[in-house]
């Protein structure tokens, strides 16, 4: 079989480049995906053993279908799960950042003062800490929330900032309170045996960092390294794949600058305008030819991420015909925007015979769609809205998960602490007030203190015997984690602990436990079908798989797009979708561009917004309506708005600083 069979020029350059580095520039709507699957194939057809090939992306669901697809281009598409013991067939490792650092972690955590079945903490627990911590401050009022103060830890993890470097660049009052913080945080998590989200990033580059052993094993596992959507990289991403690379050298990134939409989470996309200044003699790809929009429609994006100063020179090329031309639209107020929106929707719908998912209503901001939710409710127009509830985010499934990660990790005080009397067994709250202290005292996570019986028997009779069935029942779902499945387990501690009783005793009404009992069944089904797809799978795994999903959108999405209903998205969760019909609306200066940007005066500010426009425009296959209002509302008194300068740009009425910059030729980047 032909490997560039069906691929167009510069997409057969990139599969069948075997060796070296390669920068990929993957302009919206080029077939990306296809071009990284075939190239992943190719090495394989051409010798490279599949276990010796990395690729590296940014969602479970997206290394998922990135491994579906190669074992089918490959002709080994998994048909049974193979029994215990039985040899398993080599596959490439392809995975999330974090999940990779999961891995590595597990093998060398100890050599960072971690044991190897460290807890990964999600948001409510890394709150429950620095709470805590702003108490023993005495910052526990209005000078700094434990939210703030764990988005600036966070935004200093991303740039690999440790405790003792924070107090020396906090530049404000916040700042610095949070630095202040910073190192009873991390000592807190280590005390518990547990990392947050952004240490998985950080400790295993700390790892590579100060441990030249561990980074030249972890290295010579791999002989190729392809890192997808590579504009959105942090700086401890970057770092990690330096890590890995720098050897064989054998290293494919594929992105897209002008997508580089990530910057308040980390993203830095100097990263991929750089790359071919890391490594001087890549080849670089560019994929220009878009399949998804109509001229009309790239012609409008070409135009607008033009007035960028700082990127690679591209242009993207329609592969369909002209179509219709996107529309701007001006109305009186933020209500008829909504109004008139709605209206040809339902139009669209009625008399057009387009599908609800079909349509999509594009927004910058999350204040924005309550407008667009009253009308679409007034006509029965189907919505759904991206930035519901998280599964993960359920009491229920946020008790039972605190049950296993205790129950994998005793030291695991947060995940105890909520679940230690649900439901009740004779532990009050006054009692577990008294343990605490007691834990404090000794300096010494709980557990340890409830495994003491000298330091128990003042405790009621009920609370000791509850004492003892926790005990009892943590031992025996360890039992059958070990011995049987992971599903017995969970059967197990859903019987020892009676939590079906709990969700009667919670709700009264019926349809509530219905849904409540439907969550947990749907946990148990998650965990059988970790159990099917995953080798070895033991608690451990499932938990943190568990806790990287917990922060995807990924299968939220998935659940959408089976729903036969309007999308109402922001332009950051549209990134990666694609829509016949797209309504973009509030194009005003302070929505887009965000006041924050406009107001920081930095050009850089202004082009991230500028690509977060672009980003909505190319989401729009057949039809896009651009939309603003005239005046809006703000602080119940209506306003005079200003046209986004996107808008000028768009049409042309603005002057373009690039106008007479030489381009560069996509040759001379090859």
């Amino acid at each position: 079989m032909n490997v560039s069979h069906g691929l167009n020029p510069a997409q057969a350059a990139a599969v069948e480049t075997l060796s070296g580095p390669m920068l990929v520039l993957a302009g919206a709507g080029t077939g990306k995906t296809r071009v990284v699957t075939f190239r992943i194939a190719n090495l394989i057809r051409n010798g490279t053993p599949p276990d010796r090939i990395l690729a590296m992306t940014f969602t479970n669901k997206a290394a998922g279908e990135m491994q579906e697809r190669i074992s089918e281009l490959i002709g080994t598409k998994k048909k049974r799960k193979p029994r215990k013991g039985e040899p398993q067939e080599p596959k490439p490792t392809i995975s999330t950042f974090h999940s990779l650092c999961v891995r590595i972690l597990r093998r060398h955590a100890r050599a960072l003062g971690y044991p190897d079945k460290f807890s990964i903490y999600d948001r409510s627990d890394q709150e429950s800490i620095a709470r805590n911590i702003l108490r023993e401050l005495r910052l526990s009022g209005t000078a700094l929330k434990p939210g703030d103060m764990l988005s600036i830890i966070g935004g200093w993890k991303n740039q690999s900032i440790h405790p003792e470097q924070a107090m020396s660049i906090a530049s404000n009052d916040k700042e610095h309170f949070a630095a202040s913080g910073y190192r009873r945080y991390q000592n807190a998590l280590r005390a518990r045996g547990a990392m947050d989200f952004d240490d998985l990033l950080l400790q295993t580059e700390t790892l590579f960092l100060e441990h030249e052993a561990i980074r030249q094993e972890e290295a010579s596992k791999f002989d190729h390294v392809l890192v997808d959507e590579y504009q959105d990289t942090n700086g401890s991403q970057y770092r990690i794949t330096r890590a890995l690379t720098q050897e064989h050298r054998n290293f494919c990134v594929v992105g897209d600058d002008d997508q580089s939409i990530y910057a308040w989470r980390g993203a830095d996309v100097t990263h991929i305008l750089n790359f071919t200044k890391d490594w001087p003699d890549a080849k670089v790809v560019c994929l220009e030819d878009n399949y998804r929009s109509t001229g009309a429609i790239l012609g409008m994006a070409n135009t607008l991420i033009q007035y960028n100063t700082v990127r690679h020179d591209k242009v993207l090329v329609p592969s369909r015909p002209d179509g219709r031309r996107p529309r701007i639209l001006q109305h009186k107020d933020e209500t008829a925007e909504a109004e008139m929106v709605v209206r040809e929707i339902k139009n669209l719908i009625d008399n057009q015979h387009v599908q609800p998912r079909d349509i999509a209503i594009l927004f910058r901001t999350n204040e924005q769609p309550r407008l667009f939710e009253t009308e679409l409710r007034k006509h029965d127009v189907p919505y759904v809205m991206m930035g519901s509830q998280s599964f993960f985010d359920r009491r229920e499934i946020r008790d039972l998960i605190a049950y296993l990660k205790w129950i994998e990790q005793p030291d695991d005080e947060i995940s105890l602490l909520r679940v230690i009397n649900t439901p009740a067994r004779g532990l009050s709250n006054k009692t577990v007030q008294l343990l605490v202290k007691r834990a404090v005292e000794r300096g010494v996570p709980v557990w340890q203190v409830m495994q003491d019986n000298a330091a128990v028997q003042d405790l009621s009779p009920s609370a000791r015997r509850g004492i003892t069935e926790l005990a009892q029942m943590a031992e025996d779902v360890r039992l059958r984690a070990k011995n049987d499945s992971l599903t017995d387990a969970v059967r197990t501690l859903l019987e020892r602990t009676a939590y079906a009783d709990e969700i009667t005793r919670l709700y009264e009404n019926p349809e509530e436990r219905d849904a409540r009992m439907a969550s947990i069944g749907d946990l148990t089904n998650a965990i059988a079908a970790f159990e099917d797809k995953t080798e070895d799978a033991d608690l451990t795994g499932f938990l943190a798989e568990t806790a990287l999903a917990g922060r995807e959108m990924g299968n939220e999405k998935d659940k959408m797009a089976l729903k036969n209903s309007v999308w109402l998205l922001t332009l950051h969760a549209a990134k990666g979708l694609e829509f016949p019909v797209v309504f973009m609306v509030g194009l005003e200066e302070g929505i887009l561009p965000h006041s924050r940007s406009v107001k920081s005066g930095r050009e850089e500010d202004i082009a991230e917004e500028r690509r977060l426009c672009y980003v909505g425009i190319t989401r729009a296959q057949e039809t896009l309506t651009l939309s603003m209002a005239l005046t809006r509302r703000k602080w119940g008194k209506p306003r005079p708005t200003i046209p986004s300068q996107f808008l000028y740009e768009i049409t042309g009425k603005a002057a373009n600083p690039n106008k007479y910059r030489k381009p560069r030729p996509v040759s001379s980047l090859r």
